[in-house]
């Protein structure tokens, strides 16, 4: 697969499907301003991966504003420029964690999260939390900007297998297989971070549940994931 493979039937619906992600993330308010990327690796396994552009609104991507990119932040195509700190973090989760879709968001109560002592969420309090038990890792140490490809490898490897990763003082990085079960494991990660900080908003004591309860119900969700396909089927019906 080349890059003349841009506009390929299997490429092409792979920027569908991105596009539309990205435009889902911005109807549901995890955008911010024009910052943040949503990546997809090409299916050869080339080391090549399609990227929202630089300088567009989450909202306004279309299939035809992806650009696609190596590892080292070449542009293979596509019409517009590719900010350099999306190269350095998805190239190297791509790379270093083998992750086919990697979603990057500062989206409001994850984050919040990331700024506390904790700064993660915790897995054993909703339900929609549960489904993340035993798939997060935490990277506790913030350095600024991702402006070199040592940064991007530092976030990798503080992820290693993990599927979900809170980067402190920071964001999120949401990654899965395939785009429909990434988008529905961010929008449902936003939802369990939004009802532990208005929980913990209440001033109250949280009960979380036992750790082994959390982990079958985290299978449960994990066995079954037709919910996730209707879901992203609806959001290209209706954005």
């Amino acid at each position: 697969m080349h890059a003349d493979d841009y506009a390929s039937d299997t490429v092409s619906r792979l920027r569908a499907d991105l596009a539309l992600a990205l435009r889902a993330a911005a109807h549901h308010g995890l955008g911010e301003g024009v910052c943040n990327h949503f990546s997809q690796e090409l299916p050869d396994h080339s080391g090549r991966f399609l990227l929202n552009p630089r300088g567009l609104l989450w909202s306004e991507i279309q299939a035809d504003d992806i650009v696609m990119i190596d590892t080292q932040g070449n542009k293979l195509a596509g019409r517009h420029e590719v900010e350099s700190t999306a190269m350095h973090i998805h190239a190297a989760v791509h790379r270093i964690c083998a992750k086919a879709c990697v979603l990057h968001t500062h989206m409001p109560y994850a984050t919040a999260l990331t700024l506390t002592s904790d700064r993660v969420l915790d897995t054993r309090l909703s339900q929609n939390a549960m489904r993340y038990h035993g798939r997060v890792a935490v990277d506790a140490q913030y350095n600024g900007l991702a402006l070199d490809h040592h940064e991007g490898e530092r976030i990798a490897q503080a992820m290693g297998t993990a599927e979900i990763a809170f980067l402190g003082n920071h964001g999120i990085l949401v990654c899965g297989d395939r785009m429909d079960y990434a988008y529905d494991d961010l929008y449902y990660l936003e939802r369990a971070c939004m009802a532990q900080v208005l929980a913990q908003s209440t001033g109250r004591p949280l009960a979380p549940t036992d750790a082994a309860l959390a982990e079958r119900v985290a299978q449960q969700m994990a066995s079954e994931r037709l919910q996730s396909e209707l879901f992203f089927e609806a959001l290209r019906r209706n954005i």
